[in-house]
């Protein structure tokens, strides 16, 4: 069941844009029930980059807040799976909250440093500074996602796998026999060496395809080809190599 539910889970490469396009408008619930699942999947990546080009958690806030309000006033009929990737959406809407902000700041009043130094430029870096700093947070935020979802698999089957891959990150050094010890107390049941292997094996695959699912919902019915590209782009290829070569495109 747990195989056919993953299998499932894969399939629903085109669920985000489902999203999207529901969000753009249709009955009122069904309009604010798909605004609202698209800041809970995205929100931390718009804050966490937020945070980490301005550098003020307070700025970072009111963007992600300004943010959130633009979904709901329906500035995202702007997006549209003929146009591309949905990261790139967004991208261009916190390029304009950033640019805004910083014009804001330009026409306030500002006091000189007590040194009588000029003040610093504040506008944005553009270019590669900006797309870095997204696709870091972007890509964070997609692994995160699949850590939690490894961790609702474990919580609804029992399979340990999310312990066992976060125990292996936290003690890279130690080998199988050493970890089996450990995590035959952390677990209260007995496992073996071979056990934590194979336990180790599964639980790398179940988490590619995890990952991989994350991914394609960005994309509009992508292909084998244009996933490999975005996971490239992404940094991602590496976690998601085995199952990229288990994957087949959406149909219908």
């Amino acid at each position: 069941m747990d195989q056919e539910s993953q299998d499932q889970h894969l399939s629903r490469i085109s669920t985000l844009w489902t999203v999207v396009c529901h969000a753009k408008g249709g009955p009122a619930e069904a309009v604010t029930a798909a605004q609202e699942e698209l800041m809970r999947r995205y929100r931390r990546a718009v804050y966490r980059y937020l945070l980490g080009a301005l550098r003020e958690p307070e700025a970072a806030d009111e963007l992600t807040q300004e943010f959130a309000l633009r979904f709901l006033r329906g500035d995202c009929r702007q997006a549209d799976p003929q146009r591309g990737r949905f990261r790139d959406f967004v991208k261009g809407v916190l390029f304009h909250l950033i640019v805004d902000y910083h014009r804001r700041k330009r026409l306030q009043p500002q006091r000189l440093p007590e040194d009588g130094g000029e003040p610093a430029a504040a506008d944005p870096s553009p270019g590669d500074l900006f797309d870095r700093g997204f696709l870091d947070s972007w890509r964070e935020e997609l692994l995160a996602s699949a850590w939690e979802a490894l961790a609702r698999i474990q919580n609804e089957t029992g399979q340990p796998f999310h312990s066992v891959l976060r125990f292996r990150i936290e003690h890279p050094d130690l080998r199988s026999a050493e970890m089996a010890v450990q995590l035959s107390a952390q677990l209260k049941h007995r496992v073996t060496a071979d056990w934590v292997r194979q336990t180790l094996h599964r639980g790398r695959d179940k988490f590619a395809d995890l990952l991989l699912a994350e991914v394609a919902e960005t994309l509009p019915d992508p292909t084998a080809e244009e996933l490999q590209n975005e996971l490239s782009d992404l940094g991602l290829l590496t976690y998601c190599q085995p199952a990229l070569k288990r994957y087949r495109p959406h149909s219908g």
